[in-house]
């Protein structure tokens, strides 16, 4: 069974224009996202971007760092995601967006341990929302979304990788995981959307120290408590 990431993302954001290629503490948000990454052992990594010229700077990006990158629809991002997991003949894939800064390496490591032995299509941490924002993980088996994504229909379903699963409980085989650790960051917004959300983050990682690419949820739950004084 082979379990990869696809980091999803693009340049041009209309609230935070190039915030995947934004510095935060010497090194640029995307980079901090592979780093972590690295250390779940075996994790095929690769970045999904579009095919528009206006992300050719994240393809140089990558090329440079020895990222692997695929180019696909700029609207359709479930066919990209689909596209990137099958150039590396993936059987499931972590859907990851590019604004997600902070992980929960823990629990993205229970919930790829969840695909073993193959009998599940979606597993997500997402359902209920008990993770704070900018911390959603989700893993979709690719045969089967290679039979689902042809019922989107709609350019809302194509747009958003997942939305359709959240809308028709009843499809696929799935098994859903909730923060029960840290539950006074439900809510929270970690995501990286605008410039203030970029200071924050700053902040939380500057309480990180010398633990910036393997901090735990406890380290990360502390540091985000001194950020907010």
């Amino acid at each position: 069974m082979k379990i990869g990431c696809v980091i999803l993302c693009r340049y041009n954001s209309s609230r935070l224009p190039g915030k995947i290629l934004k510095e935060v503490k010497g090194k640029t948000i995307l980079q901090h996202i592979i780093d972590r990454l690295r250390l779940i052992n075996g994790l095929q990594i690769i970045v999904a971007t579009s095919n528009q010229s206006t992300d050719d700077i994240i393809e140089e990006y990558c090329l440079q760092a020895g990222i692997s990158i695929f180019r696909g629809s700029l609207e359709n991002v479930s066919k990209r995601f689909l596209e990137a997991a099958q150039s590396l003949n993936l059987d499931y894939a972590i859907r990851y967006n590019g604004d997600n800064l902070f992980s929960n390496l823990d629990i993205i490591e229970e919930m790829i341990s969840a695909c073993s032995g193959n009998h599940l299509d979606f597993i997500s941490n997402v359902h209920g929302r008990t993770f704070p924002y900018g911390m959603s993980v989700e893993i979709i088996n690719i045969p089967f979304y290679q039979a689902l994504i042809k019922q989107f229909e709609s350019e809302y379903h194509r747009e958003h990788v997942t939305i359709y699963l959240y809308e028709n409980q009843d499809i696929g085989r799935r098994k859903y995981f909730y923060n029960t650790k840290h539950k006074e960051l439900q809510g929270l917004r970690l995501a990286i959307d605008e410039s203030q959300d970029l200071q924050f983050a700053e902040k939380v990682l500057s309480h990180l120290e010398d633990r910036l690419v393997n901090y735990t949820f406890d380290d990360l739950f502390n540091a985000i408590a001194k950020a907010k004084k």
